[in-house]
């Protein structure tokens, strides 16, 4: 397998290469290559942060004397969630189970919720770690069934005689069918009614509350019978449009944003049959198609596509959760925070010129002490002016850089390595020049360079 190739899908696959890797994978077939990266995700490791206070309360929750501690865990619960979204950026940095991480990633993206229950939050991400790989339909239904979901999309007030509409229409719309013509405005209130019901306890446990379900007959896509959720989910599936959804969306994601039905196709027919996400995704990187020079640098990262590729190269850690959580929202994607249901942006929507000075200049300032502009607010932040005053801090930013690791990674590298390690698109001759220089200096600052370019900025 040609070393471009191998850099590619694990760009793709697992958000860059580690050093450590790039020496031992050369000479090595594309079959054996993309065995390793799933058997190296065969391991399923839940992600949680401690509240062992908040899991008390919830398991001895009265509503008559304790609606003033509540308020107070609902604040613990957000500093929670903060927690819990630096845990996360670090799992996908670090992990050995790096492709599940970027599937659980890609999951995220496709099934979006926003909680500040940190109990619920986390029960919802683990799910979605554990199904990454696994069957479609089997992920789908526990999605549907997780208090996240149930609590973002008002599903939890969906009963008989009153239904509410809102998950009906994104588990089509957003999640199984896109915005087609295969359904009607009539099937997303027939699908409404057989969710009615589906709910969650006061600590996140799915509930099916039969004495608020509808259990009259109902017809959905062209079938009548007395259907529950679980019976909507299947006949959703059913329709090949469903299995071509997907497999738009994994094409878009991890091969190219510009589509080719032909390769689309080809991935239906693999999917449909079973919906097994694993056998769909070794038959997308062991295809020819995939390594096509169109694809190859092709795709714009996302901001959590480029920390985490970051902190592979250099180990970085935030020493304060919050300020992570601002560097995310000023280049535009707060993990914890998704702006709707339909998602983040994708492709060129994660560019403008404000974004594109933050990605250019963020190596320097995570790595070489430099300042940060901090001028955002939203759910989970205070202003800049009361966080700086709270945490004592200036608009550096608070890191940690194991510069010694650094080192170690690296040390075996030529220039031209770490070059062909970084950068997935050609460079232009005056850059080339620029960093021709820079081999006489030393490998941070020429890792720094680097990911400071243009180039940098596409996968």
């Amino acid at each position: 397998m040609k070393k471009e190739d191998i850099l590619h899908v694990y760009q793709r696959a697992t958000f860059g290469m580690t050093p450590s890797k790039y020496k031992k994978e050369e000479n090595r077939s594309r079959i054996e290559v993309v065995q390793d990266l799933f058997a190296a995700s065969d391991k399923i490791e839940k992600l949680k942060v401690e509240t062992p206070e908040l899991d008390e309360f919830l398991e001895n929750y009265s509503e008559r004397n304790d609606r003033k501690k509540l308020r107070h865990l609902i604040q613990e619960s957000r500093s929670k969630t903060i927690e819990f979204n630096s845990l996360w950026l670090d799992r996908m940095a670090t992990s050995d189970a790096a492709f599940r991480e970027r599937m659980t990633l890609f999951w995220a993206t496709h099934f979006v919720v926003r909680s500040r229950n940190i109990i619920f939050y986390q029960k919802f991400n683990n799910t979605l770690r554990e199904n990454a790989l696994g069957n479609f339909r089997k992920l789908l239904l526990v999605v549907t069934q997780e208090s996240a979901m149930l609590d973002y999309l008002n599903n939890q007030q969906n009963k008989k005689g009153s239904p509410n509409e809102n998950f009906a229409r994104e588990l089509m719309e957003l999640f199984t069918l896109g915005e087609a013509t295969l359904y009607k405005e009539v099937d997303i209130k027939e699908s409404a009614r057989a969710f009615t019901g589906w709910g969650h306890t006061f600590n996140g446990h799915f509930v099916n509350r039969k004495k608020l379900h509808d259990d009259d007959e109902k017809t959905f896509l062209g079938k009548t019978g007395n259907f529950d959720g679980e019976a909507i989910v299947d006949i959703i599936l059913e329709q090949p449009e469903c299995a071509y959804f997907i497999c738009k969306k994994i094409y878009q994601y991890f091969v190219n944003d510009t589509i080719n039905e032909a390769h689309i196709a080809e991935m239906v027919k693999v999917f449909y049959v079973n919906y097994d996400i694993e056998e769909l995704m070794k038959f997308v990187f062991l295809s020819d198609w995939f390594y096509n020079q169109e694809n190859l640098g092709s795709k714009i990262k996302s901001p959590i596509d480029l920390l985490v590729g970051l902190k592979k190269v250099v180990p970085v850690s935030f020493n304060n959760d919050k300020q992570l959580v601002y560097v995310e929202r000023l280049l535009g994607q707060l993990l914890i925070e998704p702006p709707n249901v339909a998602g983040w942006p994708k492709g060129r929507g994660w560019i403008d010129a404000n974004t594109m000075m933050v990605r250019l200049k963020l190596p320097s300032v995570l790595l070489k002490n430099g300042v940060i502009a901090f001028d955002v607010k939203g759910e989970f932040e205070d202003s800049f002016e009361e966080f700086n005053k709270q945490s004592n801090l200036n608009r550096k930013l608070n890191v940690t850089v194991d510069w010694n690791q650094f080192s170690k990674n690296f040390n075996l590298l030529t220039y031209q390595d770490i070059t062909d390690l970084l950068i997935r698109c050609p460079i232009n001759n005056g850059t080339k020049e620029f960093l021709k220089n820079l081999e006489q200096v030393d490998k941070q600052e020429y890792c720094i360079q680097l990911m400071s370019l243009p180039e940098y900025q596409l996968s």
